[in-house]
């Protein structure tokens, strides 16, 4: 009898609000599919933007998230997995090679203001032209941002939804002079009377948060979802064994949702987090820069920032739902039963925490950590907790797939834990490495290891680095790199940061032990 996925519905009360959203729930049916097949080593990406690793209902988060809750029963879930770096590019270019930017020459954003790159190389053809040249039918819909045309002349067969398919490397980087403009319209309202600001603004400030008009079909997370259901019907008809990615621009900030995902959260009713907008004592200059022109977030308030995040809970419930209809069509198609799915986000987003939005040059939590879950069909489903990477993503599929081998792999796979768990012999440390190297086209070179109980950034463009006490700090608000009684912590996390910047043949490895010197002695 083979399992398959039977679609209920789950209601639920919030802010006033009745929602029901699609629920999927294990069924013994027999396959009845046209498009039923036989077994292969099918796999599917559902990749996400920005992120947050804790909002999920079964990471015990705000949102209901039911449908991601149920493939989370089905995965191997990695509840420590890092991010390469908090940016959308270059997080994605080391995702789809498995290795550093360093070594792809991918370690900024393509196409937007400031930045030096507008694409990934060619002779960067990661999994999607290593899967096309073993013989996969290869599918990508939505979010690329590695280049102009890029799925398409690594050889995919079936693209949708590719904003870059319209560029051209000729034309101009994205400058955000609209973005800006506003901006200075919600300063300029911040001592005006309530009453008063429908010419600053008309309640809702755009760059943060906005009410679409229409509905959820009217949405470019919709879209995404019609084009990956005609991705996985045109793939269950192939002969060939499937590799597809549906990436979703969604929930990038600003978050900006149609009705009923705009009210569906009572602002009233969420709480802060403990370090909103803490102030950023002993921290490197460079988090006090706004990068990008929202990134100026002194004209919110308490009430705003409450509803952004009730927004971006809005954003999170839609997604579920976008989730649940691509599992059905999956099941529906018969390609479910054998289909292994990777569940990840680009990176996390700030939310006020630390006073910073979106994201930039720092290695916070809420930033450097990710959602990652794999489902497949010949694991059972566990809970991980040790600390892995995005760049281990590539050589794990890359063994469930045979895909044969396209040069050095900076991550290592994770089939040992799949099978295994916490217990599996990796033969590394229980540490991940994050790096966050230029901002559109500006420099910082951060590298920041991660262990369960310590974070250490190296901050080699500052005179202050950062050393986290996670155990007693779990919200990184005292920086202890400077204080006598964590000298040997820091000493510690200085020799686990060298071994990987060793491992990995870092360019910055010199100018680190320049720098590090007194605790390498």
């Amino acid at each position: 009898m083979n399992k398959r996925l039977a679609k209920v519905f789950a209601c639920v009360v919030l802010g006033g609000v009745a929602s029901c959203v699609s629920v999927t729930a294990a069924a013994a049916v027999l396959p009845d599919s046209e498009y039923a097949i036989s077994e292969r080593e099918n796999v599917l990406i559902l990749m996400f933007d920005d992120m947050r690793f804790d909002t999920f209902s079964y990471r015990d988060g705000p949102v209901p998230t039911p449908n991601i809750d149920f493939l989370a029963e089905e995965s191997v879930r990695f509840d420590n997995a890092m991010t390469t770096t908090g940016l959308c590019s270059p997080s994605r270019a080391a995702l789809f090679t498995g290795r550093w930017g360093h070594r792809t020459g991918l370690d900024d954003n393509v196409g937007l203001y400031h930045s030096r790159l507008s694409e990934l190389d060619l002779s960067e053809g990661g999994l999607i032209a290593r899967a096309k040249n073993a013989g996969y039918f290869v599918g990508y819909v939505g979010k690329w941002h590695l280049g102009p045309q890029g799925v398409r002349l690594r050889g995919a067969d079936y693209t949708a939804e590719i904003k870059e398919a319209e560029w051209s490397r000729g034309m101009r980087q994205f400058t955000p002079y609209g973005i800006a403009k506003n901006i200075a319209k919600y300063k300029a309202a911040a001592g005006v009377p309530e009453g008063n600001k429908s010419e600053y603004f008309n309640g809702e400030k755009v760059e943060y948060f906005q009410t679409l008009p229409g509905t959820y079909e009217d949405t470019g997370t919709y879209k995404k979802v019609t084009a990956g259901q005609a991705l996985l019907r045109k793939a269950a008809r192939e002969k060939r064994p499937f590799f597809g990615i549906i990436s979703f621009d969604q929930p990038h900030p600003p978050y900006r949702v149609p009705e009923p995902y705009a009210s569906m959260f009572d602002p009233e009713t969420l709480a802060l987090p403990a370090n909103h907008l803490s102030k950023r004592v002993n921290k490197p200059m460079s988090q006090d820069e706004p990068f990008w022109p929202w990134h100026d977030v002194s004209h919110l308030s308490d009430a705003e920032w409450l509803k952004m995040r009730a927004y971006y809970y809005g954003a999170m419930a839609m997604i579920d739902r976008a989730v649940g209809e691509i599992l059905e069509t999956a099941q529906e198609t018969g390609l479910y039963e054998n289909l292994h799915i990777v569940f990840v986000g680009d990176q996390g987003s700030m939310l006020g925490e630390h006073s910073l939005y979106d994201k930039g040059p720092y290695a916070y939590d809420e930033l450097m950590r990710m959602p990652l879950m794999i489902r497949s069909p010949k694991m059972q489903p566990k809970a991980i907790t040790r600390q892995v990477s995005m760049l281990d993503i590539t050589p794990t599929l890359a063994e469930i797939m045979r895909l044969p081998e396209d040069g050095v792999q900076d991550g290592r796979s994770l089939r040992g834990l799949m099978e295994k768990g916490d217990a599996a012999d990796m033969g590394r440390k229980d540490t991940a490495l994050y790096a966050y190297e230029w901002y559109n086209g500006g420099w910082f070179g951060i590298r920041a290891l991660r262990t369960p109980d310590m974070k250490f950034v190296w901050n080699p463009g500052d005179a202050r680095d950062e050393l986290y006490d996670l155990r007693k700090d779990p919200i990184e608000i005292n920086n202890l790199f400077d204080k006598p009684e964590y000298r040997e912590r820091m000493m510690s996390m200085v020799l686990l940061m060298r071994e990987e910047l060793e491992r990995t043949q870092d360019p910055l490895l010199r100018r680190f032990d320049l720098q590090m010197k007194d605790f390498l002695k």
